[in-house]
């Protein structure tokens, strides 16, 4: 899991790879990110292992999910100077097209954030923001 002294140098430096070394799943499915200011772009890279349909080809629909939430989450700890990912409460996912086997990109907005509960919004997209292939609401529970 995630050290202090690793969150620290991710804010600093905008240099994601110590962050999502200490995130297996992160690792596991290749997620990237690139900051723009106070901006996080979450980046998913077209990767053969994580297609579901190998015909079209297309991203398998969990790995979107996953791609989705932990961009979510990882959001939420970077914008809140949070010392460790927040826990799920809630995840809704709404799949509006096919993910293609290109790369995937993911932006987050924090929507409400309460003393114990923050509400995220998720949009993926692929060629273009105006035509997303998901968009989901995440519900954490933050803790000290």
């Amino acid at each position: 899991m995630t050290d202090p002294e690793t969150l620290k140098y991710t804010r600093e430096t905008g240099d994601f790879s110590r962050l999502f070394a200490s995130i297996p799943y992160a690792g596991f499915i290749g997620l990237e990110c690139d900051r723009f200011g106070d901006d996080l772009i979450f980046r998913l890279p077209a990767k053969q292992e994580n297609l579901g349909n190998p015909i079209l080809p297309a991203i398998h629909g969990g790995v979107i999910g996953g791609f989705m939430e932990l961009s979510a989450a990882l959001y939420l700890m970077l914008s809140q100077d949070a010392l460790r990912l927040p826990r799920i409460v809630d995840f809704s996912l709404d799949y509006l097209r096919a993910g293609l086997n290109r790369e995937t990109f993911a932006e987050c907005r924090l929507t409400r954030q309460g003393n114990r509960v923050a509400n995220v919004m998720v949009s993926a997209w692929q060629k273009s923001r105006a035509q997303p292939i998901a968009t989901a609401r995440a519900h954490f529970l933050m803790e000290d």
